[in-house]
């Protein structure tokens, strides 16, 4: 059964850095997309960043060169990162680990609408004052 886990959330000041973790397990498949989504109250779920089996990543314009997405490799088991610097308020949201594990590329698989997404962490609240 397919697991993940966040970790790291928390608040921070305007200009301040996090690192949110998620702990991926359970599954047995080579060709996967993994990433982070974000929903703040009264909005829709949005990509953040995303990395595919191949290690290419994808990020949304409101992040890039802020953000960045890495990942721990092991047998059917994977950390997930997202190094998120020079955070501002409108940062702020509840931070969601997502999975597929099927042949896909993260560009694409970044802006698939929620409902399509096959497996999600239970989120990790992010919360930037100014």
């Amino acid at each position: 059964q397919v697991q993940l886990v966040e970790s790291g959330g928390g608040s921070v000041q305007s200009g301040g850095s996090l690192r949110l973790s998620c702990a991926a397990s359970g599954y047995s498949y080579h060709s996967y997309c993994m990433g982070w989504f974000r929903q703040a109250p009264g909005e829709e779920r949005e990509g953040v960043a995303a990395i595919d089996s191949d290690g290419t990543t994808s990020y949304a314009e409101s992040v890039k060169a802020r953000f960045i997405i890495s990942q721990d490799k092991a047998k059917n088991k994977n950390t997930l990162y997202l190094q998120m610097n020079s955070l501002k308020p409108e940062d702020t949201a509840m931070y969601y680990c997502a999975a597929d594990f099927f042949l896909c590329f993260s560009e694409p698989w970044l802006l698939r609408p929620r409902r399509l997404i096959g497996y999600w962490g239970q989120g990790t609240q992010v919360t930037v004052s100014s």
